[in-house]
Protein backbone atom coordinates (compact mmCIF):
# COMPACT_ATOMS: atom_id res chain seq x y z
CA UNK A 1 0.00 0.00 0.00
CA UNK A 2 1.06 3.56 -0.63
CA UNK A 3 -0.01 6.92 0.70
CA UNK A 4 -0.26 9.66 -1.90
CA UNK A 5 -0.18 13.24 -0.69
CA UNK A 6 -0.86 15.97 -3.24
CA UNK A 7 -0.56 19.69 -2.57
CA UNK A 8 -2.71 21.49 -5.14
CA UNK A 9 -4.37 24.83 -5.82
CA UNK A 10 -7.73 25.41 -4.09
CA UNK A 11 -9.69 25.76 -7.30
CA UNK A 12 -8.36 22.42 -8.61
CA UNK A 13 -9.72 20.42 -5.66
CA UNK A 14 -13.06 19.54 -7.28
CA UNK A 15 -11.35 18.48 -10.53
CA UNK A 16 -8.94 16.20 -8.64
CA UNK A 17 -11.68 14.80 -6.38
CA UNK A 18 -13.97 14.00 -9.31
CA UNK A 19 -11.18 12.43 -11.37
CA UNK A 20 -10.09 10.22 -8.45
CA UNK A 21 -13.69 9.18 -7.77
CA UNK A 22 -14.08 8.20 -11.45
CA UNK A 23 -11.07 5.90 -11.18
CA UNK A 24 -12.53 4.23 -8.07
CA UNK A 25 -10.77 5.92 -5.16
CA UNK A 26 -13.30 5.56 -2.35
CA UNK A 27 -11.90 7.89 0.30
CA UNK A 28 -9.63 10.86 0.79
CA UNK A 29 -8.68 13.39 3.41
CA UNK A 30 -8.50 17.09 2.59
CA UNK A 31 -6.57 19.64 4.63
CA UNK A 32 -6.21 23.36 3.99
CA UNK A 33 -2.51 24.18 4.19
CA UNK A 34 -0.21 27.14 3.58
CA UNK A 35 3.32 27.11 2.27
CA UNK A 36 5.69 28.20 -0.43
CA UNK A 37 8.08 26.69 -2.90
CA UNK A 38 9.96 28.28 -5.74
CA UNK A 39 7.34 30.97 -6.16
CA UNK A 40 8.24 32.42 -2.72
CA UNK A 41 4.77 33.87 -2.18
CA UNK A 42 3.43 37.00 -3.87
CA UNK A 43 2.42 40.59 -3.16
CA UNK A 44 -1.13 41.93 -2.91
CA UNK A 45 -2.73 45.33 -2.48
CA UNK A 46 -5.15 46.06 0.36
CA UNK A 47 -6.60 49.55 0.77
CA UNK A 48 -3.76 51.05 -1.21
CA UNK A 49 -1.02 49.31 0.73
CA UNK A 50 1.11 46.59 -0.80
CA UNK A 51 1.94 43.65 1.42
CA UNK A 52 3.71 40.31 0.96
CA UNK A 53 1.91 36.98 1.21
CA UNK A 54 4.76 34.65 2.15
CA UNK A 55 2.69 31.49 2.58
CA UNK A 56 0.35 30.68 -0.27
CA UNK A 57 -2.90 28.84 0.60
CA UNK A 58 -3.17 25.36 -0.91
CA UNK A 59 -5.08 22.13 -0.34
CA UNK A 60 -3.46 18.84 0.70
CA UNK A 61 -5.20 15.70 -0.55
CA UNK A 62 -4.27 12.40 1.10
CA UNK A 63 -5.31 9.06 -0.35
CA UNK A 64 -4.23 5.47 0.27
CA UNK A 65 -4.20 2.94 -2.55
CA UNK A 66 -2.91 -0.56 -3.11
CA UNK A 67 0.36 -0.92 -5.02
CA UNK A 68 -1.27 -1.66 -8.39
CA UNK A 69 -3.24 1.61 -8.36
CA UNK A 70 -0.42 3.97 -7.38
CA UNK A 71 0.68 5.05 -10.85
CA UNK A 72 -2.87 5.49 -12.23
CA UNK A 73 -3.77 7.57 -9.15
CA UNK A 74 -0.64 9.74 -9.47
CA UNK A 75 -1.32 10.22 -13.20
CA UNK A 76 -4.92 11.20 -12.43
CA UNK A 77 -3.88 13.80 -9.86
CA UNK A 78 -1.17 15.14 -12.16
CA UNK A 79 -3.53 15.44 -15.12
CA UNK A 80 -6.39 17.04 -13.19
CA UNK A 81 -4.35 19.49 -11.06
CA UNK A 82 -1.90 20.74 -13.67
CA UNK A 83 -2.20 24.28 -15.05
CA UNK A 84 1.35 24.66 -16.33
CA UNK A 85 2.04 27.62 -14.03
CA UNK A 86 4.51 27.93 -11.19
CA UNK A 87 2.77 26.90 -7.97
CA UNK A 88 0.78 23.93 -9.31
CA UNK A 89 1.95 21.90 -6.32
CA UNK A 90 3.64 18.61 -5.53
CA UNK A 91 2.80 14.92 -5.22
CA UNK A 92 4.48 12.75 -2.59
CA UNK A 93 4.25 8.95 -2.54
CA UNK A 94 5.29 7.00 0.56
CA UNK A 95 5.15 3.39 1.70
CA UNK A 96 2.44 2.49 4.17
CA UNK A 97 3.15 -0.36 6.57
CA UNK A 98 -0.41 -1.12 7.55
CA UNK A 99 -3.98 0.17 7.61
CA UNK A 100 -6.51 -0.73 10.27
CA UNK A 101 -10.24 -0.01 10.11
CA UNK A 102 -11.20 0.96 13.65
CA UNK A 103 -14.84 -0.15 13.41
CA UNK A 104 -14.14 -3.74 12.29
CA UNK A 105 -10.47 -4.31 13.03
CA UNK A 106 -9.80 -5.21 9.36
CA UNK A 107 -6.22 -4.67 8.27
CA UNK A 108 -4.28 -4.17 5.08
CA UNK A 109 -6.09 -3.62 1.79
CA UNK A 110 -9.36 -4.93 3.28
CA UNK A 111 -9.38 -1.83 5.50
CA UNK A 112 -9.30 0.51 2.52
Amino acid sequence: MKKIEAIVRHYKLEDVKNALAEMGVVGMTITEVRGFGRQKGHTEMYRGTEYAVDFVPKVKIEIVVDDERVQPAVDTVLRSAQTGQIGDGKIFVSDLLDTIRIRTGETGTEAL
